[in-house]
């Protein structure tokens, strides 16, 4: 038998030796592969830490950011629309200053016009109905000249939309219109009526409120207020007050739901759902008014003494 070329066997010591420089090499490769993981662990929590950091330090910053001025044209806490040659016109007044104080509006006395207050939320179902009863019966009356409306928009909805915060950033929308363009305002809150969500639900998107103040001929510029939620102190503050504090021409001590109608200083409990019910009402109410003005006697001249 020929053995030639053939390697000798290893012994025992050689192949306990080769299994202990094997076992050797992947501890070692263990080791470094434990070193990478730990690394890239560490580095992992670290950015983590740094993103909750940043995201709590944006929420904190975005709930005690100074107060910003309020929108032009709503001085009031409301925008005050009229007649005009174009059809509704907004009156136009300047800013709320930052942390100032409303300006209420001075009502038409005269008796022969009906001045219309609602405060409402863009979330709030019974403000739904109450306007789609009767926008363009207000619309008419106050193309007419025969009354005025004023329109607060609030906020006491916000919870109630999945975390979106509907209704703050649906009023914030408004006011981004009274301000940019509030010829387009009646319109866009009548839209907004139109295409109101369901309590409960996420709401419209930004992109869907742009869209619908777009579709009302509001200006391009209402984008970027919308986006960045520009008076969302102003709507926190005129919420509050409107909550907690009296309601100018009137003998209401707040808010206490919504819708809240006023005309002529007098409140609207009636049906959301009658049309004929609510024109009554504002009937009614401007006769008192006028009533009223031609009770109070006119000053006589005194004559001048010789």
């Amino acid at each position: 038998m020929s053995t030639g070329g053939s390697e000798p066997r290893p012994t025992r010591n050689q192949r306990r030796e080769a299994a202990r420089e094997k076992a050797r090499v992947l501890r070692e490769e263990q080791k470094k592969r434990d070193r990478r993981n730990r690394f890239l662990i560490q580095g992992g929590v670290v950015l983590a830490i740094v993103a909750v950091a940043a995201l709590i330090g944006g929420l904190i910053f975005n709930s005690i950011r100074p107060a910003g001025p309020g929108p032009r044209n709503m001085a009031s806490d409301g925008i005050l629309l009229v007649g005009g040659e174009n059809g509704i016109e907004a009156v136009e007044t300047t800013a709320i200053p930052a942390g100032g104080r409303p300006t209420p509006t001075v009502p038409d006395d005269s008796g022969t016009v009906a001045n219309i207050v609602v405060y409402l939320d863009y979330l709030c179902p019974f403000c739904g109905q109450f306007e789609t009863t009767n926008s363009e019966t207000m619309r008419t009356m106050v193309e007419q000249g025969a009354a005025t409306l004023e329109i607060h928009p609030i906020a006491i909805l916000t919870n109630k939309s999945a975390g979106t915060q509907y209704s703050l950033r649906a009023a914030n929308a408004a006011a981004c219109v009274a301000e940019e363009s509030p010829e387009a305002f009646f319109d866009f809150n009548s839209l907004m009526f139109e295409n109101q969500p369901e309590e409960l639900t996420a709401g419209l998107t930004n992109d869907e409120i742009k869209d619908l103040a777009a579709e009302a001929g509001a200006a391009s510029s209402v984008d970027s207020c919308i986006d960045d939620t520009t008076f969302k102190s102003w709507v926190q503050d005129a919420t509050e007050r409107a909550l907690t504090e009296p309601i100018p021409n009137s003998d209401l001590e707040s808010v206490t739901g919504t819708p809240t109608v006023l005309v002529n200083g007098k409140q609207y409990v009636g049906s959301l759902e009658d049309p004929a019910e609510f024109q009554a009402f504002v009937l009614q109410a401007t006769g008192e008014s006028y009533s009223e003005s031609e009770a109070t006697p006119t000053p006589t001249p005194t004559p001048d003494a010789g």
